[in-house]
């Protein structure tokens, strides 16, 4: 699969994972006060983020170094979104209403980055040309 491909997966993935954080958000939010909601339904849709991201994104095999690793993509994310925020709206005067949505344009690419050198370099290898994982890796087509 070649890297355009693996970033319109990676697009889709996010949109689905939005949606289920947002259908299991308000799912709890029926049993659970707003902000315990909140991470139970983060840390399923990461869970569930992960393996569409390894299965659909990279098509590799997920690994237990992954899922450890793969949370690094919202720190990036996370990162990326504060610093465009305080810079959109504290040095550039820029609507503070919209500066977020601007700032997560701006992080998906990190975090395509941060999440394709975690999906496809589980052992210090580097993808191949196509952007596919070292053979051993590989999950298969099916």
């Amino acid at each position: 699969m070649t890297v355009r491909g693996q970033i319109v997966r990676f697009a889709l993935v996010g949109g689905v994972n939005t949606g289920t954080y947002y259908g299991l958000y308000l799912a709890l939010l029926t049993v659970l006060p707003y902000v315990a909601a909140h991470v139970c339904a983060f840390l399923l849709s990461m869970v569930g983020s992960f393996f569409l991201t390894s299965y659909f994104t990279y098509r590799t095999r997920p690994t237990w170094r992954k899922f450890v690793l793969f949370p690094l993509t919202n720190a990036a994310n996370f990162a990326v979104t504060t610093a465009g925020v305080y810079l959109l709206v504290g040095v550039g005067g820029f609507d503070s209403t919209y500066a977020p949505l601007v700032a997560a344009a701006a992080a998906i690419p990190v975090t395509f980055v941060v999440s394709r050198t975690i999906m496809l370099r589980p052992d210090g290898r580097r993808p191949d040309r196509a952007g596919h994982a070292p053979e051993a890796e590989r999950a298969p087509v099916r």
